[in-house]
């Protein structure tokens, strides 16, 4: 038997948090909840408040699509109140053992729960879909609303608390989607043209009316081939778009490839930016939060290509030169 089957075996073993006392929550007696990725953490965040105590598995920079579980995260994940996951094969590494785990643990998959009529096919798997949802504001309040329920499912008690602390940042995120509609709109319309590391942004596409392309697939885990970044050189310097974007979770290095290749031609193409793609930004930092993250997005690819936007974003909020 491996010592991560061991590990994860013994500690079903632990008893189930007992209820709370009455009066002030304390530390110890706050929710655990362990979540996959950033997004998720910052949502659980919010909409618990002082009752939960969140852990996010994967921290700025990391790659969901090949994070594997450590020994350490299947402890946390043990013993945890409730497990908060992406799902859509987003952490495809660890999709067995979430389903094992979620036979004996409160384990929800935040973005299974979305209609499949407003998800987007994936692009190499034909009975799967792209996991990036958290890319349009509108869909992302959809998966607040599962990670409340799941609050509420596991302590019913302090569902009016989960309820209003939801509503609060539901309220934010639909400002977040206006804020994020009236400034893609200022984007001459010829150069609202997406090109990135790979594609993640295809809901924001979707959502804003931009054409997305991206050097690899869906998942990073798939090939950059020569024949697909001399295509994309050759559609560079075709529409004369004048920026490409690097990924804070994906390296840079068939961007700046591509930018070299396409001034190689005589079109000369600008690093547009950092994107926070698959992970958000610093911890502690407001780019560290959801609204922060696509806040950062919106105005970075706004000001890049042509259009209006705050240098500081919506809430003035971002760091100088983000």
């Amino acid at each position: 038997m491996d010592c991560n089957r061991r590990i994860f075996l013994a500690a079903f073993a632990l008893p189930l948090a007992a209820a709370l006392p009455a009066g002030p929550v304390l530390a110890q007696d706050r929710l655990q909840v362990v979540a996959t990725t950033g997004m998720i953490a910052d949502a659980a965040r919010q909409v618990g408040g002082d009752l939960v105590e969140v852990r996010a598995l994967m921290g700025p920079g990391v790659d969901p699509h090949a994070y594997r579980q450590t020994r350490t995260d299947i402890l946390a994940m043990t013993r945890a109140d409730l497990v908060l996951w992406h799902g859509l094969y987003l952490e495809a590494q660890m999709e067995d053992f979430m389903k094992s785990l979620g036979a004996r643990r409160e384990v929800v998959a935040v973005a299974e729960t979305l209609p499949r009529d407003v998800l987007l096919a994936h692009d190499t798997y034909e009975s799967r879909y792209d996991p990036h949802v958290w890319m349009d504001p509108e869909l992302w309040v959809r998966v607040v609303d599962t990670v409340r329920d799941a609050l509420i499912a596991v302590r019913p008690d302090s569902e009016a608390v989960f309820r209003a602390n939801a509503e609060r940042h539901r309220e934010a995120i639909i400002e977040l989607a206006s804020y994020a509609k009236k400034v893609l709109a200022t984007v001459p319309e010829k150069g609202r043209v997406l090109v990135t590391a790979h594609d993640a942004f295809n809901y924001f596409g979707r959502a804003y009316g931009f054409e997305v392309l991206g050097i690899q697939g869906i998942s990073t885990q798939s090939e950059a081939g020569l024949n697909r970044i001399s295509q994309l050189v050759d559609i560079l310097v075709e529409r004369e778009i004048g920026a490409v974007f690097v990924e804070s979770s994906v390296s840079d290095r068939n961007m700046r490839a591509l930018a070299e290749g396409a001034a190689a031609k005589g079109q000369e193409v600008a690093i547009g930016g950092q994107l926070f793609s698959d992970a958000m930004g610093p911890d502690n930092t407001y780019e560290g939060t959801y609204i922060g993250m696509i806040d950062h997005n919106t105005t970075v690819i706004t000001r890049a290509l042509g259009g209006e936007a705050p240098e500081r974003g919506m809430r003035g909020m971002l760091s100088v030169g983000s």
